[in-house]
């Protein structure tokens, strides 16, 4: 169990480390979701295992009639429900069906750039690591949280960030003499990439297809590589942090 004042690793990194199909995956992986490093990735793994490894023991045991085990399998499924990973009316069997891009993509980081906070994967974790992200009135700077759905709608720039278009801010800081709120350079540029994207084809339907609001890995991709020229959070303050 080890001593109550040192925590332990709760995540499991690669059994062998050097495997080259594993670590191609997980660099797409990484340029994809804006990620720092390959334990990011291990740990949303070690999370897949074990919601999996409970789903599999509550399958085994899901017609015993047991009451205990209902509660548990209704718990695990709510649970998931709330962080975005399952649709409403998921079984167990849709747990299994999970992979890893499903974690990645409920993780804070991912959920600021998906909602239109940031022009791309890295700018967005850099929004959050500088203060700007806030989650009701909480500011986050924890880039792979999970966020959960009734958090969804709370997210939205710090009301302390120049990015903000609250009248307090609106204008020029006098501090940088940068412009704040929507005519902020960050902004501004973060809305003509939107204008310049495609979202619809010749149909006029739209062609991003989404499994349970999780873009596929290829729009992930095509969305990362078409943001790698989008402005740095690093002018937000005129280079302060």
């Amino acid at each position: 169990m080890g001593h109550p004042k040192f925590s332990r690793r709760v995540w499991q990194g690669p059994k062998h480390p050097w495997q080259s199909e594993r670590i191609d995956e997980e660099r797409t992986l990484i340029f994809n979701y804006g990620l720092r490093n390959h334990r990011e990735i291990w740990k949303a793994r070690s999370k897949l295992r074990r919601w999996r490894s409970n789903a599999m023991k509550l399958i085994a045991t899901t017609d015993s009639g047991d009451d205990h085990v209902s509660r548990e399998k209704a718990d695990l499924i709510t649970s998931l429900h709330r962080r975005g990973m399952l649709p409403e009316g998921a079984t167990l069997d849709d747990i299994l069906r999970l992979n890893v891009e499903h974690v990645l993509a409920r993780r804070l980081q991912s959920q600021v750039y998906y909602k239109g906070f940031a022009s791309s994967m890295k700018q967005a974790r850099q929004l959050l690591i500088h203060g700007h992200i806030s989650v009701g009135d909480q500011i986050m700077t924890v880039p792979g949280y999970t966020i959960t759905r009734g958090e969804e709608d709370t997210l939205r720039y710090s009301i302390q960030s120049a990015l903000h278009d609250s009248a307090k801010r609106a204008g020029e800081s006098k501090k940088s003499g940068i412009a704040t709120g929507e005519n902020h350079p960050i902004r501004v540029g973060i809305t003509e990439i939107r204008e310049q994207a495609t979202y619809e084809n010749e149909d006029g339907e739209s062609s991003l297809e989404l499994v349970d609001g999780v873009p596929t890995a290829e729009e992930v991709k095509q969305i990362a590589e078409a943001a790698e020229a989008a402005p740095s959070a690093d002018d937000v303050s005129g280079g302060e942090s």
